[in-house]
């Protein structure tokens, strides 16, 4: 039977609750969980203590008893959060993560990668991570260690690209043509089907983008071929369509497609993996903006030395 919580009960987390005494004597009434272990230490703790069958809660007498429940609920949290750190040590000892981005310090593990936004979001996914600004690296309570050992397949990689030696062959690698038409934010599309102008589309050299305008004069089949050697089979002529990044706002009014519906033809409708693949990116790019600008405020603001 579901009973309602008396009035001005407020919750302490983990199923602990407390509100005001209801009769004229001076209390708290306390909601738990129902583990007869943890009823077993409350009433040790608070032997004059009475069930009220019908709120279905704990009364404990006293004018201060709220400082009294309060104290004892939180010496419970640390008593329940180092059982589980001993449960994830003892789960580290018999299925360990070998990786030269984590370290296993005694009161936590440690992240320490190269900066990468898919590894800070995937740690923010882990409900107790933490960043840690002294020693510039991300802690993991051992309490959260299945959770982490669950992602860190994706964590590990993530890293590795972004490793700067990674990035350097990446850099290396690019089509020098390429980096041309990216920079300049072009890219050619069928004179006869052209993408729509102001709503996002995804295409194979710059994922998901917003083209804003369409040349009038075809281009030359020779050298779309050479650049973009995906469209020489499509056939018809081609002119240069100019993009741009789409916003939040844009990417937020897209219903997905299920996948490409024309490959050849050099762009088609977004898929989720495309969209989600380009908020992250903007999400980075917003982030390097913030952090440029605070900087360079931090620079102005500093006083001369003397």
């Amino acid at each position: 039977m579901t009973v309602a919580a008396p009035e001005n009960e407020v919750s302490r987390g983990g199923g602990f609750a407390v509100a005001p005494g209801t009769g004229t004597r001076p209390g708290v009434l306390v909601a738990m969980p129902f583990d007869r272990d943890l009823i077993a230490r409350f009433r040790a703790t608070f032997p004059t203590a009475k069930w009220r069958r019908a709120l279905r809660r704990w009364f404990v007498p006293g004018t201060t008893a709220e400082q009294r429940v309060d104290a004892w609920i939180a010496r419970e949290f640390a008593t329940l959060d180092s059982h589980a750190d001993d449960k994830g040590r003892d789960a580290f000892a018999f299925e360990p993560l070998a990786s030269r981005y984590l370290e296993t310090p005694p009161d936590s593990l440690v992240v320490r990668t190269p900066y990468s936004r898919r590894v800070v979001d995937l740690l923010r996914g882990i409900a107790s991570a933490h960043w840690d600004p002294a020693i510039r690296a991300w802690r993991v309570p051992w309490r959260g260690y299945e959770d982490l050992r669950a992602v860190w397949p994706a964590i590990e990689a993530a890293a590795a690209e972004a490793e700067p030696a990674a990035r350097r062959a990446r850099a290396a690698g690019r089509d020098p043509g390429r980096e041309s038409e990216r920079r300049r934010r072009r890219h050619p599309v069928p004179q006869a089907d052209p993408p729509p102008l102001g709503a996002p589309v995804e295409t194979r050299e710059h994922g998901v983008v917003t083209f804003e305008a369409l040349d009038a004069d075809p281009l030359d089949p020779a050298a779309v071929a050479t650049t973009y050697p995906f469209l020489r089979d499509r056939g018809g002529s081609f002119v240069w369509g100019w993009w741009r990044m789409p916003t939040f706002a844009e990417l937020a009014a897209v219903l997905p497609a299920a996948g490409p519906d024309d490959p050849a033809r050099g762009w088609w409708p977004p898929t989720r993996d495309g969209l989600d693949e380009r908020r992250r990116r903007l999400r980075e790019t917003a982030h390097a903006r913030e952090t440029r600008a605070a900087r360079r405020a931090a620079r102005e603001t500093a006083p001369d030395p003397a």
